[in-house]
């Protein structure tokens, strides 16, 4: 007995403090962000170069790397892992002991043991313990989703910051056009050679440029505090980011939609789900039949009369046949049907709605890109005869003024196209890793 003892208790778990952290855990330099990334079978071991301008796909990378809230997500890994180590243990069979000692009378002391084991748990342990391994890999397949959402956002960030610091070049130069021209205007007017009419739209228009700047000022400093809360860095941490180069449409597109129920972990995570939920059901049938123990007792009476034998003991299925299980199991199964139904069908549309997106958003590019050639060149047109004295300096300033719009045009429809093809390439699962990359600095618990 004291070595069975001994034994149970060198199998218990023991606590250890794990303290809350007394500081942010935010960084203050781009170079001090984890970047070696995991090595992925038949590639080797790659590092993302944190002193050049970062292309949008490793920025990316890097927030799925070092983002606190996928770090944080690990609790929920370790939580299913415990269900499954739960569901793998079988329940600990019922011992009883009573002793009656002789305290008067002629005779000897009585003992009785019994020994009982729960036969029903064991009916349903090989179901249950399915059930626990779909939902571990279910939530393995969610947490990779997150990171391809992570990835997502991390990237649609750079891809803004990066043409949103072009808007706000073109919004400066646009601003300080109208300024120069506002001025000259008023010495025109102190002059006598024009009238105040002349300088109302001007001021107007310098008022809207002005607001415009200011907009797209605090729309890039935001931006910037989101992908550095995104990468876990101080919110005043930039870095240069590389022109965006973004892949074609794939050409067996059709051959990719009829994959997404195998690409997408949001849609294997609900099939591992309904798998789970398939096998509660059966457990929940399984555990209509009434709860079942058998074992074993042996005794001693006071005649010292000794006794064996079996024993068992079981619930009579009068009231209590499982029904609201069993209820409760197919209701959850059919839910998780429809909803992966749901899910199927949004994605395949999103899919191809991208697609019809994508198609006039490069249509619409080449037109913006064509208008913002023709103003540029009709600005320089102009700025040669400014400089034969052919042209006033207000005719050369909306020639200016115009072509700086133009290209503002073309930038937001290329941003407009980079942001619809990154969607699509998450929707479809194009580019990205397909298996979870997040590593947590957590100490274990």
């Amino acid at each position: 007995m004291a070595v069975g003892a001994a034994a149970m208790l060198g199998g218990c778990a023991l606590y250890h403090p794990l303290p809350l952290p007394t500081h942010p855990d935010l960084l203050g330099q781009l170079g001090e962000l984890r970047a070696r990334m995991p090595a992925e079978p038949g590639q080797p071991r790659r590092t993302i170069a944190t002193d050049a301008p970062l292309d949008i796909d490793d920025v990316g990378m890097l927030a799925v790397l070092n983002d606190p809230d996928l770090r944080a997500e690990r609790g929920t890994l370790d939580s299913a892992r415990a269900g499954l180590l739960q569901a793998s243990l079988l329940p600990n069979p019922s011992a009883n002991l009573s002793y009656e000692a002789l305290i008067g009378g002629v005779g000897t002391s009585a003992w009785a043991a019994s020994l009982t084991e729960d036969v029903s748990s064991i009916l349903t342990y090989h179901t249950r313990k399915k059930s626990a391994r779909f939902q571990l890999e279910q939530v393995n397949a969610d947490l990779l989703w997150q990171e391809w959402q992570v990835g997502q956002q991390a990237r649609m960030l750079a891809l803004d910051l990066y043409w949103g610091g072009l808007a706000i070049s073109l919004a400066e130069r646009q601003l300080a056009l109208l300024d120069q021209e506002v001025r000259e205007v008023q010495a025109a007017t102190r002059s006598g050679a024009l009238d105040l009419t002349a300088l109302a739209p001007l001021l107007a228009a310098k008022a809207s440029a002005a607001e415009t700047a200011a907009s797209l000022n605090l729309a890039q400093l935001q931006g910037w505090q989101q992908l550095d809360a995104l990468l876990g860095l101080q919110p005043d941490v930039r870095f240069g980011i590389a022109p965006p180069r973004l892949e074609p449409l794939p050409r067996d597109l059709p051959l990719l939609l009829q994959q997404l129920p195998t690409r997408r972990p949001d849609l294997i995570a609900l099939r591992l789900g309904y798998r789970s939920a398939d096998e509660s059901v059966r457990s929940a049938i399984i555990g209509q039949f009434p709860a079942f123990a058998l074992g074993g007792i042996w005794e001693d009476d006071n005649g010292n009369i000794r006794n064996a034998g079996p024993t068992a003991s079981f619930d009579a299925p009068i009231f209590d046949r499982n029904q609201g299980q069993v209820a409760q199991a197919r209701a959850t199964r059919l839910l998780l049907h429809e909803q992966y139904q749901s899910r199927l069908d949004q994605a395949v549309g999103a899919a191809k709605g991208l697609v019809s997106q994508i198609q006039r958003l490069k249509t619409d590019t080449r037109q913006a890109e064509r208008a913002a050639e023709a103003a540029e060149a009709q600005s320089r047109s102009a700025q040669q005869a400014y400089a034969q004295d052919d042209l006033d300096q207000r005719s050369l300033a909306d020639f200016e003024t115009t072509a700086l719009q133009r290209r503002v045009e073309a930038i937001a429809l290329e941003r407009s196209l980079g942001e619809a093809r990154i969607t699509l390439t998450v929707d479809l699962g194009l580019g990205l890793p397909r298996t979870r990359v997040a590593i947590s600095r957590s100490r274990g618990l």
